[in-house]
């Protein structure tokens, strides 16, 4: 179908006019040119679909690789990358519902993060602790070991997880649907374990997820917006807010306090956007709620001399105006939050703390962000993003493959520009090199198991990680991402996906050390 045309058809190739917005996901930097797309509609269609697209003999040998797309939120190129040949897309598989067989809440791998809050809560009063942003698939987020603004009073998404179904191909190119339990043995268990942080697109093709015990968010909850002018500091008030906020979470990690649940993102944004904001989130039915919003805003504003102001611009994915603490329902608070950020390109940087930065880290973060260095740099949508943690994700009741069980805070390195920018090596230049600065005592990468730093996170990819020049540790991205769960990853690899079809230049490799 080469004319332009477009028909009824769940097969998209590049005459469709729907091509051009399937082939592509949230990050508009990444494009592909698969030979097709295929928009699967149910398990076996997966199951079918994964079986067709294995008989075919790829035309060009370089691009031979399938693979699957949810949300369509990978920040790397493994999706959309230039060697992919099929991409299948399992978005329309969105529907969710209580499984009476398996006691536990099914849900479709094509669901969002929306489709879960606005859909499963008002039906259940439940919803999963996820990402604040509504439009990520649950096909990757849960597989990454997803967290959100719920996590720290609910633990990570994965803490849940009971079942999954997945498409595996074996040695001989068959494909079957298997469903894998948090009871069951063996490979079986394995499989299960493995998607409760191991990374999506690694095993399979996951098309249904099940939840036992999932949490109910609270009836209302409060929401604070609150910024402050850069102009206003100096390299002393910038050390003193961001030791503030990092003491504050390192001295409150008990869920069951008001304090333990209260949730937090700084976003140190660069010297051009003019404001370091901050989003505070806690649960307004605690009766001691309102008072550990109240305290730690003074334990964090009350630290430094710069005056607190509304957000005036968009930090991130988020742009929250208000002048005054607000208590909203739960759901209420979500959406206001719920961001996919703007049809742009992007580059991502994680890091996990076991403690509050060191003295070397904020001086290296205060010259970055265009105090000292990068100051004829300006883009407003260039941030060191610092979210809580910890609490409930610190205190896991089930095994899972999410390693990194005793930080209190997560960084996320974000840095965002239009297709076609051509300063955009500039933009890679900055996260790329803020980030080495921060971690400079430890080759340029936060260190699992380190006296601060405890690695990466896998749903925040980056493939710089996998080497020189900027990875220059003696940690591997597997050591990054994993910490000692690799070799167990591998296992399950090599059982489940022994043809190694589901591959990406940071997937589990099925033979030999990292």
């Amino acid at each position: 179908m080469g004319d332009g045309s477009t028909v009824p058809t769940t097969r998209v190739t590049p005459g469709d006019k729907r091509y051009p917005a399937l082939s592509r996901g949230f990050n508009q930097r990444w494009i592909g040119r698969p030979d097709y797309v295929r928009l699967v509609r149910t398990p076996e269609e997966v199951r079918e679909a994964l079986a067709a697209a294995l008989r075919e003999v790829p035309d060009d040998p370089e691009r031979t690789r399938i693979t699957v797309k949810a949300g369509g939120h990978c920040y790397e190129d493994f999706v959309c990358g230039p060697d992919v040949r099929v991409i299948l897309d399992v978005s329309p598989m969105c529907d969710m519902f209580y499984d009476d067989a398996m006691q536990a809440y099914c849900v479709q791998a094509g669901a969002t993060n929306w489709h879960v809050y606005s859909h499963l809560y008002p039906l259940s009063g439940r919803a999963l602790p996820g990402g604040s942003c509504y439009s990520v698939g649950l096909g990757g987020h849960i597989p990454a070991g997803g967290f959100g603004l719920l996590s720290r009073q609910h633990g990570l998404t994965v803490d849940y997880l009971y079942a999954v179904e997945v498409a595996v191909v074996d040695e001989y190119k068959n494909v079957e649907l298997v469903v894998a339990t948090r009871d069951d043995r063996g490979p079986l268990y394995d499989l299960l374990w493995a998607h409760t942080g191991g990374g999506g697109g690694n095993f399979g093709i996951v098309t249904r997820f099940w939840f036992r015990e999932l949490p109910e968010p609270p009836k209302e909850v409060m929401l604070t917006g609150l910024a402050w002018d850069w102009k206003d500091f100096t390299v002393g008030e910038f050390a003193n807010l961001v030791t503030a906020y990092g003491e504050y979470f390192r001295d409150h990690q008990d869920p069951t306090t008001a304090e333990g649940k209260l949730f937090a993102l700084l976003k140190l944004n660069h010297v051009s956007n003019g404001q370091i904001g901050l989003l505070a989130q806690v649960e307004a039915d605690d009766a001691e709620g309102q008072q550990a919003m109240a305290e730690f805003v003074n334990a964090v504003d009350g630290r430094i001399r710069p005056a607190a102001t509304v957000i005036k611009s968009v930090m991130g994915d988020h742009f929250v105006h208000m002048d005054i603490p607000r208590v909203m329902p739960w759901l209420t608070a979500t959406q206001a939050l719920n961001s996919s950020g703007e049809n742009r390109c992007g580059k991502y940087k994680s890091a996990y703390l076991r403690k509050p930065f060191t003295d070397q880290m904020i001086e290296a973060m205060w010259a970055y962000l265009g105090n000292e260095r990068y100051t004829d740099y300006h883009n407003p949508q260039a941030l060191i993003q610092v979210d809580s943690y910890g609490s409930a994700v610190n205190r896991p009741e089930h095994r899972t493959a999410a390693r990194q069980r005793d930080s209190i805070l997560k960084l996320q390195y974000q840095v965002y520009w239009t297709k076609n920018d051509p300063t955009e090596d500039l933009h890679l230049s900055w996260i790329r090199d803020t980030y080495k600065a921060t971690f400079a005592t430890t080759g340029g990468v936060p260190v699992a198991d380190g006296d601060v730093t405890d690695g990466c996170y896998i749903g925040y990819p980056d493939v710089d990680l996998n080497g020189e020049p900027w990875n220059e540790s003696e940690q591997s991205w597997e050591t990054l991402y994993y910490k000692d769960g690799y070799r167990k990853l591998q296992e399950v690899k090599r059982h489940w996906d022994p043809r190694d079809v589901f591959r990406h230049s940071q997937s589990v490799r099925p033979n030999g050390a990292p």
